[in-house]
This record gives structure tokens, C-alpha cells and sequence, in this order.
């Protein structure tokens, strides 16, 4: 969705310049690192729709970015950019939880449809959290209460 904020992980810079450009031109907010430790900060510090995130990376690489991603448990979703030779590691991302993939080189119409869907997934799972509290307290008010537990010290 436009206006959607976007964490653009690559170490190529200029590709992150150019492409930071090209979404912001279309409407999106771009944030953009150049390894995976800055995006795994920025994720902590701020609030992103979809992470577009490069597997190729020194440093800690694309796989183990998107292991830290699911650690933190956010409504984030993350769209791979991946070369031609590395669709096998592309594919271990998706088993991982990564939303989707495209190969570098990529069109930008391309990959502002791939995160247009990755936004839909995160927005959808978003809204379905939000049911699944309100189910919760309808049927148990009581459960929106910090209930502790009898002290079972002895005295």
C-alpha cells in the first residue's frame, strides 16, 4: 500500500540508492541498510511493513537476517532478493518465512507488486491477531487481567 514502510536490506549501495529512490517516488517510506546486524536494529527501534532483504551479504548473510526477523516476532514481512545461482537458498528463505523471492536484476513494477502482496499478508495477519484478542476477551473478560498466581510462599 502506498505509504507503506519499507526496511531496504543490501551491501550493494548503490542499488539501495537507486532503489530507495525509485519506491519513494511511488509512494513508500524507505529506510535503507547496508548489512544484516543494521536491520535487525532498525526492526527494533521502528516499526516496518515489509523488509526487502538480500541473501548475499558479508557479515551475517540474508538466512540468517531472516532467522533474527522471526526471533522478534513482528508483523513485518520479508520479500528475498536473491542472484540467478542462488534460487535453492531462495527457496530455504520461503520455508523460513520469508513471504517470496525475486532474482536480481528485477523490474521495479516487479517488485512493487511483491511487496504490494507482502503488505497484504502482513496486513491480513494483523487484522486476524486483533480477532483473535477480541474472541479472547468475549469469552473470558477475565483474561485482560494481570491474574498472578496465590502466593504459594510458605509462611
Amino acid at each position: 500500500m502506498i505509504n507503506s514502510k519499507i526496511l531496504l536490506v543490501d551491501d550493494e549501495t548503490v542499488f539501495t540508492g537507486n532503489m530507495s529512490k525509485l519506491l519513494t517516488t511511488r509512494g513508500y517510506r524507505v529506510t535503507a541498510v547496508n548489512n544484516g546486524d543494521a536491520a535487525i536494529k532498525a526492526l527494533e527501534e521502528e516499526k516496518f511493513d515489509v523488509v526487502v532483504l538480500d541473501l548475499k551479504m558479508p557479515g551475517m548473510d540474508g538466512i540468517a537476517t531472516l532467522t533474527e526477523i522471526k526471533k522478534l516476532g513482528l508483523f513485518t514481512e520479508t520479500l528475498i532478493l536473491t542472484g540467478h545461482g542462488s534460487i535453492d537458498t531462495a527457496m530455504e528463505a520461503i520455508r523460513i518465512g520469508a513471504y517470496d523471492y525475486l532474482t536480481k536484476p528485477c523490474e521495479i513494477d516487479e517488485l512493487v507488486a511483491k511487496i504490494e502482496g507482502a503488505w497484504d499478508k502482513k496486513d491480513g495477519a494483523e487484522r486476524q491477531d486483533i480477532q483473535d484478542k477480541i474472541h479472547k476477551v468475549v469469552e473470558s473478560p477475565g483474561s485482560v487481567f494481570n491474574v498472578f498466581p496465590k502466593d504459594k510462599r510458605k509462611e
